[in-house]
């Protein structure tokens, strides 16, 4: 099914038929198509989902008896995937002709530290198209290191610049700095892309995670400012405010992503009465109508796959077009994890090729 058709979902790996599908397809309004599939969130062995290769990894992990982050400090938490989170990713790092450490302005200030990544352009060619990519981590952990190698790949693929933000992290600054951050980048990027050879007007944003959650939260301000976007390539985006749903219970323990480690990130990110605001659950936005087409990428075996199933959902009941991709039998995080887990490589291709299409329309 082509990208842009407000139904187009891909079930990425055989034997898929279990997966938490509840998808709308708008009609003619009000009357809409629903079609229900047993969800993988009320499987009831869990652990035989995983694939071989993810499996492997976790059994490594755990006979490495590695420390949880809610153990460390924040400080010692980011150190630790910094060095740690790499390791799990292709090596050595794809090329890419271009690859340059910049600054982009806050609002406050202050110089958010960035990386530009772009492909050789051919003589004649006009200025590249843009993605601002908002790392993964809980809105505590993550950085330009920690995303290199899938913003190289999102280069190559996409054949488009890549800007991949480094925001200010939790608990040091609390929710909303990440939002005005993101927000900022991508409004410089808008109106100062041209000082880097990019094209301010053909932009895109896009994240994993809690990098995911900022990128559906500005493409949500990015309607309601008038400025267009292209795309929002969500990887296993948080979206919302309560952490209740199936997938958040089936796979709360042992399967990377914790529900210990996420009641940490969140505690130390934003008040718990603040939860519903949907600048954190952007499912809760009033209206999902008019937003930049999107693409969405799952885990099967994560705890935020429900989540991403239903903004996806929210999205086309809306009439938005949404292209949904479920990789089988992968975790969290898999998308920096290309060297343990090969369907990491075929995520970026399909987010690349999402990319470069949308930026071509």
């Amino acid at each position: 099914m082509p990208f842009g058709h407000p139904g187009a979902v891909t079930l990425v790996g055989p034997g898929l038929s279990h997966l938490p599908l509840l998808l709308f397809e708008p009609i003619s309004p009000p009357t809409a198509l629903s079609i229900f599939l047993p969800m993988s969130s009320h499987h009831t062995n869990p652990r035989a989902l995983l694939n071989a290769a993810t499996r492997s990894l976790i059994e490594r992990v755990h006979r490495a008896g590695r420390p949880p982050m809610t153990a460390m400090t924040p400080a010692q938490a980011r150190a630790f995937y910094d060095i740690g989170g790499p390791m799990l990713d292709l090596q050595p790092a794809p090329l890419v002709d271009r690859v340059e450490d910049i600054a982009l302005l806050a609002r406050d200030g202050h110089a958010m530290p960035a990386r530009l990544y772009a492909p050789k352009q051919v003589t004649g060619e006009s200025a590249l198209p843009v993605l601002l990519y908002i790392h993964g981590g809980g809105f505590t952990v993550g950085s330009l290191t920690t995303h290199d190698v899938l913003c190289r790949q999102l280069s190559r693929h996409g054949h488009c610049a890549v800007v991949s933000l480094d925001y200010r992290l939790a608990p040091e600054h609390r929710f909303p700095t990440a939002v005005h951050d993101s927000w900022d980048a991508l409004n410089w990027l808008h109106q100062n892309g041209q000082t880097l050879g990019l094209d301010g007007t053909r932009l895109a944003v896009g994240g994993d995670s809690a990098g995911g959650t900022l990128s559906a939260v500005c493409a949500l301000m990015a309607r309601d400012a008038g400025l267009k976007l292209a795309l929002q390539l969500l990887f296993y985006p948080g979206c919302g405010g309560r952490q209740d749903t199936a997938s958040h219970h089936t796979f709360a323990d042992g399967f990377m992503l914790d529900k210990e480690t996420i009641d940490w990130f969140f505690d130390g990110y934003i008040d718990k009465a603040d939860r519903d605001d949907w600048r954190f659950a952007p499912g809760n936005a009033p209206d999902h109508s008019g937003l930049a087409p999107t693409w969405i990428g799952l885990a099967e075996c994560d705890p935020l796959v429900d989540e991403g199933v239903q903004y996806a959902d929210t999205l086309r009941m809306a009439g938005v077009p949404v292209d949904l991709e479920i990789y089988k039998g992968v975790v969290h995080g898999f998308i920096t994890m290309g060297r343990a887990i090969p369907d990491a490589l075929q995520a970026h291709a399909d987010a690349g090729r999402a990319l470069k299409h949308a930026f071509e329309s």
